[in-house]
C-alpha cells in the first residue's frame, strides 16, 4: 500500500512534468549545444569538461555522432523541472527513487537530439569522479498526448493498439529492471506538446543477454 501511495504522488506530479516539458517554449535561453555532429566533442574530452569530483553524481550524457550533453539535478521539490537551456538535459528525481535514470530536455532544444536516437545504439552516462555506464538503446515509444493541455491526459501509441492512463505510463516507462528513459515531446499540427516520445535504454550487459536468447 505504501508503494502504491508513493507511486499515485509521483504520477500526479508526472502529468505535470508530461505537460511542463512541452511549456516554457518561448522563453529559451541560448547556450552551446553539443548536438551537431560537426562540432561533437571527443568522448575524452566531454568526459573532462563535465567532470567535477563527484562520485554519484550524473554529469553527462554522450551518444557517438548523435549528442554530448551536460546533465544537470532538478531543483529539490520542483518535480516538474525541466531546464530551459539549449545544450543540457535534466535527470528527473523521480525516476532515480527507483533505480533508473530520466533524462528530460525540451522538444525545441536538446531534446530534439532524442529523436536521433535508434535501437542499438550505445548510450554513455557520466558521473562527477568519472565513472562511466554503459547503455544500449533498446525501445523507441511514441505516443498522442489525448488532451495535450492536461497534466491528467492519457496517452494513444502511435505504433500499436494501446492506451495508457498518466499512471500507467509512468510505470511503462520509469519502473522496472534499470535503464535509462529519455523524454520529450513530439510536435504535430501546429501543437508542440502534442505527443511524447520514450526513448528507453537497458544496461549493455543486459542488451547483450537479451540478444543471445534472441538470435
Amino acid at each position: 500500500m505504501a508503494l502504491k501511495n508513493k507511486i499515485t504522488r509521483f504520477v500526479l506530479s508526472f502529468g505535470l512534468l508530461l505537460f511542463s516539458v512541452a511549456s516554457l517554449l518561448l522563453y529559451p535561453v541560448p547556450t552551446l549545444a553539443m548536438g551537431n555532429h560537426a562540432t561533437l566533442p571527443s568522448f575524452i574530452d566531454f568526459s573532462k569538461a563535465v567532470q567535477n569530483g563527484q562520485t554519484d553524481v550524473l554529469r553527462g550524457v554522450y551518444v557517438p555522432n548523435i549528442l554530448a550533453l551536460p546533465v544537470i539535478q532538478q531543483p529539490s521539490g520542483n518535480a516538474g523541472y525541466v531546464s530551459n537551456n539549449d545544450g543540457e538535459t535534466t535527470q528527473f528525481r523521480m525516476a532515480s527513487q527507483f533505480g533508473n535514470v530520466g533524462l528530460l530536455a525540451h522538444n525545441h532544444l536538446a531534446g530534439r537530439y532524442f529523436s536521433g536516437l535508434t535501437a542499438g545504439q550505445e548510450i554513455r552516462l557520466l558521473y562527477g569522479n568519472g565513472r562511466v555506464d554503459f547503455f544500449v538503446v533498446k525501445e523507441i515509444l511514441k505516443y498522442q498526448a489525448l488532451q495535450p493541455n492536461s497534466p491528467y491526459s492519457s496517452f494513444k501509441n502511435l505504433d500499436k493498439d494501446e492506451t495508457l492512463t498518466a499512471e500507467q505510463m509512468f510505470k511503462r516507462v520509469y519502473l522496472g529492471d534499470r535503464h535509462v528513459t529519455f523524454q520529450t515531446c513530439i510536435e504535430a499540427d501546429g501543437n508542440l506538446s502534442w505527443g511524447r516520445l520514450f526513448v528507453i535504454a537497458v544496461p549493455k550487459e543486459e542488451h547483450s543477454k537479451f540478444d543471445r536468447l534472441n538470435p
